[in-house]
């Protein structure tokens, strides 16, 4: 078994069998997404979250037992090391705890104690710290003088320091300080004297006082962060009493003279070594876990986004609306591809009529049928110029975010080295509609949108938590191996940078994949690779039946034979409810295709290559345009654009989001996990309040009422067609005609 198997398990509440499959998996060069997908008999479905936690903790229980041989190694070269200490060092099992066994054998500048050792000063120490110690500490000094020391005042400092730094440095000491601090710890804040008109976005922070254990993450990453401005003062600490009365049991002093210079030492240990130390820690913990908690919030919104609804392949036109510059326009084919662009100017008057004429021109020579609309400036006013046209063909609004740096990043000059940066960002929006993941994976994640406080949290943890995401979300819907970009097929489990490249280098020269066994011709694509990867590439209308869902290769043989039995073909099976009912999977079970992975193997026999996310459908906001227009009281749709743990931000139409404080959710979002509150949901709320000075809007959807439910976006409901309304989806037939009569009207 695995050396970390069974603390993994006790610590996730799992198996020791099953952290020992998922590690030895990993050794082995799965990844995650392949090992929670098609190795469940071996893990006994552990899903994506707990593979990583598995993961996770055994590189923390690796990075422990390597900072263990640091310290041993440090010790014994010292000659320090005794049975006792090692046994300690042993036991140990966290960080904190090694660190302050070490501490006393740590290498160190020159310290007060230390000084005070080279002048002879020890033993009037040992002698101070005697329990119950009753001598004359003056008298007791003066045995202690020489070159170096004067007076016997001077010896008691002395011998003060080194008790003060043997205090400092008791790991039992350090362990119940630290307990207290958690236990008992504040956070306070006051504003730096003289920076408060520097300091007013942290005037919530003027003067504030929580305890450590309940602050939130937004908080406390607040404070820190007016913190290291240098606009905020800031302390961690437990009452000093307290933290005095949880050293003195460790080491009792007397009453007496003798007393009252331990005591001394004692309070020089807390202000000078303890506290200063323990509240940095304290500081940096806090830090972690906010970061962490930050981190988890930023990852869940980003997967919701990612996993956000595609339009699917439709002739879109996108807009990048402006006004100086104008409305950059493009129109895409099915697939995505550019296919004319030009600029409208529909803030000018005399230009307004050229502008529609151009629209209604470029809508029939490409058959467009959907429209993208850019949400950032101008993008509601745009969306008006649309509807008022009524071309009777669904509008919908584009969170952009991003777009702007997708547009001027290297892949987008890549893709489009012939065009300038306004036309990729117009691309960016209809290309974000048709299929979220597959246009945000070029954008880095950070420029998304959807965190709180990102770039004040660990960068390099962010990094990797984010990029885990992608990784969970892309291999989740599975790819397109003939139409996918490199930026996309990097993500996919068991293939990098160079082999994404690799494999649309093939399909350029090749031509497309017919088959999921032509990836082995791939260069740099070897066996492993194949492995990983193949059941998350889809070949759609491949020379195989199966390519074209998640079974994956090494399953083929199982689904042939089930294919045989029943005496018909796999393209026969496939989808054939009737066919997929009468098989017993018991009989096809065996040592490497156990009872679980041919119950996902039926599931998407019966549905196959379904893409787990719903359809997009379009959203029209109220007929408000600008924070002027809100009033308390309005009721109106909105989008929810970003999830914290303080509440949700909704978008309005009003260019500033409004936040629904977590008081204000509906109680159902909170309590029932299967309508938790989501991005992209369409919700209904009401304004309480609207501070047009510092431009925030505060919104209920309790008080909003359950209407909502009802509204399109949701994913749950089938919107229902509405010819009689411009900018509410259509059938296919709707949307045929609809071109049909624009054609007859405009002319080809």
């Amino acid at each position: 078994m695995h050396p970390y198997a069974a603390a993994v398990a006790a610590k996730l509440n799992i198996r020791p069998a099953q952290a020992d499959s998922v590690l030895q998996l990993l050794e082995e060069g799965a990844t995650i997404p392949f090992i929670s997908r098609y190795r469940k008999d071996r893990t006994g479905a552990l899903d994506e979250v707990q593979v990583q936690q598995v993961q996770d903790e055994a590189k923390g229980l690796k990075d422990l037992d390597d900072r263990r041989a640091v310290i041993i190694k440090s010790i014994n070269e010292q000659g320090k090391m005794t049975p006792e200490l090692q046994a300690k060092l042993d036991k140990a099992e966290a960080l904190s705890t090694l660190e302050d066994i070490y501490l006393p054998y740590k290498p160190k500048r020159k310290t007060k104690g230390l000084m005070a050792r080279e002048k002879g000063l020890e033993p009037l120490a040992l002698w101070l710290m005697e329990p119950g110690q009753q001598g004359d500490p003056l008298e007791q000094a003066k045995g202690s003088l020489n070159e170096q020391v004067a007076t016997p005042e001077e010896a008691l400092q002395g011998a003060r320091d080194i008790i003060a730094e043997n205090i400092s440095e008791d790991a039992s000491v350090r362990a119940d300080l630290r307990r207290l601090f958690e236990r008992e710890g504040r956070v306070c804040s006051v504003v730096v004297e003289g920076k408060q008109e520097e300091a007013q976005k942290f005037r919530d922070y003027f003067e504030y006082d929580e305890p450590l254990h309940k602050i939130p993450s937004h908080r406390a990453l607040a404070v820190l962060r007016g913190f290291l401005e240098g606009v905020l003062r800031m302390s961690i600490e437990p009452e000093e009493g307290r933290a005095l009365e949880t050293i003195a049991k460790h080491h009792r002093s007397g009453g007496g003279a003798a007393g009252e210079q331990l005591r001394k030492a004692q309070r020089d240990a807390w202000k000078r070594l303890l506290q200063p130390g323990l509240e940095t820690e304290m500081r940096t913990g806090m830090k972690q876990k906010a970061d962490e908690e930050a981190i988890h919030v930023f990852a869940e919104n980003l997967r919701q986004l990612l996993l956000g609804s595609p339009l699917g392949q439709r002739r879109v036109m996108a807009l990048d609306p402006g006004y100086r510059t104008g409305c950059k326009l493009v129109c895409l084919d099915a697939q995505g591809e550019l296919l004319e662009n030009a600029v409208i100017y529909i803030h000018e008057k005399n230009r307004l009529q050229d502008a529609e004429h151009t629209v209604r021109r470029l809508v029939v020579h490409h058959q467009i049928e959907v429209f993208a609309i850019g949400d950032g400036t101008a993008g509601r006013e745009t969306e008006q110029f649309i509807r008022n046209m009524q071309l009777g063909m669904p509008i919908f609004l584009v969170n952009e975010d991003g777009a702007s740096v997708y547009s001027a990043s290297e892949t987008a000059r890549e893709e489009f080295p012939d065009q300038d940066v306004t036309v990729r960002g117009a691309v960016s929006i209809g290309r974000r509609l048709m299929d979220p993941l597959a246009e945000l994976v070029k954008i880095d994640p950070k420029s998304i949108g959807v965190g709180q406080y990102q770039h004040d949290v660990n960068q390099g943890r962010l990094r990797e938590k984010l990029d885990q995401t992608v990784v969970r979300c892309v291999n989740q819907v599975g790819v397109n191996l003939n139409t996918a970009s490199r930026h996309l097929l990097a993500y996919v489990s068991g293939i990098n940078s160079s082999i994404a490249s690799n494999i649309v280098a093939y399909r350029k020269e090749k031509g497309a994949f017919s088959d999921r066994s032509q990836l082995k011709q791939v260069p740099r694509l070897g066996e492993k690779a194949f492995e990983q990867a193949a059941g998350f590439l889809r070949i759609m209308n491949g020379a195989h039946p199966l390519d074209g869902s998640a079974v994956h290769p090494e399953a083929y043989g199982v689904v042939e034979r089930m294919a045989a039995d029943l005496g018909v073909g796999l393209a026969q099976l496939i989808g054939n409810e009737g066919l997929l009912g009468r098989i017993d999977p018991r009989k096809y079970a065996d040592e490497k295709v156990g009872a679980l992975t041919l119950a996902d193997i039926l599931k998407e026999l019966k549905k196959p290559g379904l893409d787990p996310r719903s359809e997009a459908r379009p959203f029209e906001y109220a007929a408000i345009f600008s924070i002027d227009d809100v009033q308390s009281g309005m009721v109106v749709p909105g989008i929810v654009t970003n999830l914290t743990r303080f509440g949700a931000f909704v978008d309005i139409g009003v260019k500033q989001d409004g936040l629904v404080h977590i008081s204000e959710i509906s109680r159902t979002y909170i309590s029932d996990p299967g309508e938790k509150l989501k991005l992209n949901d369409v919700v209904q709320v009401k304004v309480l309040e609207v501070d047009r000075v510092r431009k925030r809007i505060a919104l209920s959807i309790k008080q909003a009422g359950e209407a909502h439910a009802d509204l399109p976006g949701r994913g749950k409901k089938p919107l229902t067609a509405r010819p009689d309304k411009p900018g509410i989806a259509r059938s296919e037939p709707d949307m045929k005609d609809a071109l049909a009569q624009l054609r007859k009207k405009f002319g080809k």
